[in-house]
């Protein structure tokens, strides 16, 4: 009974508001939306950077005269350090074949195999791949060099580091933005019934029987807001994210890929939600001292 009460009392309150219902709904509409690009980007660019950081590898490189147990005994070496999380033998054969994939217009006129054989050391952490490098120093019987592209893998800890920390900075600076805006679009809708309210205190009306009413109306105003800005989602992913997929060879990649979208509608629901009620809540808390 007292549900109902607390939905139709909503439900009246928010068509004798329109103005104040549709300035609500529209700020969590645009909110939300926002929220859910940040979301999906985010989700994308933690993804790639995943991806660009697994290209992180040390190589050790044989003297061609190494022999099986020079091999042998560095291989078990490297797998014997804390860092290494794998380690993959390249031969002469592999890395000629690799290397004729890549820039065939240099092996073309070789007249015999000039690249040696090599390990690929992976690091549990990319951010780990110096000090594993550091590990074989000095230069082990039979190893010619130990690289890591030092300046190139620098430069890609930096960027994807840097990449995810504007990306979720921007995404908790969005959602407080959200909340705040909300909030205060719902005080003005709770500040031009305050007369109401005084009259619903002095009958005796209880705390949470006036909070009803203004946290269902923010619970519905937050669902509506959600819902259209899932629908404008979902026609930005059929339309513009097939032109931009066309254009980019990254968003390929099959290991790279934003969060799923069914979970993305259902986080901006829940926080659409859980804003529209907290918002009316502290509002009706702060402002109107009841």
């Amino acid at each position: 009974m007292r549900t109902k009460l607390f939905f139709s009392e909503a439900v009246r309150s928010i068509g004798a508001n329109i103005s104040t219902t549709v300035a609500a709904t529209m700020t969590v509409l645009i909110g939300m939306f926002l929220l859910g690009l940040f979301i999906a980007l985010f989700s994308w660019v933690n993804s790639w950077t995943d991806h660009v950081r697994k290209d992180v590898i040390v190589k050790v490189f044989f003297v061609q005269e190494a022999t099986e147990q020079q091999i042998n005994g560095v291989q078990s070496k490297l797998l014997t350090f804390p860092e290494t999380k794998s380690v993959v033998f390249i031969s002469k054969e592999e890395a000629l074949k690799r290397m004729k994939a890549k820039y065939p217009e240099l092996t073309q006129n070789l007249s015999s195999n000039p690249l040696p054989p090599a390990f690929e050391a992976t690091p549990k952490d990319p951010d780990q791949v110096k000090a594993l490098a550091d590990k074989l120093q000095p230069l082990p019987a039979g190893v010619d060099k130990v690289d890591y592209a030092e300046k190139k893998t620098q430069r890609i800890l930096a960027v994807t580091n840097v990449i995810k920390y504007i990306f979720l900075l921007g995404s908790l600076i969005l959602l407080a933005a959200s909340t705040i805006l909300i909030a205060n679009t719902i005080r003005l809708s709770i500040f031009s019934r305050r007369r109401e309210v005084e009259v619903m205190k002095l009958v005796g009306a209880s705390n949470w029987f006036i909070r009803g009413p203004f946290m269902l109306e923010g619970l519905i105003c937050g669902l509506i807001g959600a819902l259209a800005a899932v629908v404008l989602l979902v026609l930005a992913k059929k339309f513009a994210l097939p032109v931009i997929e066309g254009r980019s060879t990254t968003f390929r990649e099959d290991d790279v890929h934003a969060l799923s979208f069914p979970l993305v509608a259902i986080i901006l629901v829940g926080v659409s939600l859980l804003v529209g009620a907290a918002g009316s809540g502290i509002t009706l808390r702060r402002f109107l001292q009841i």
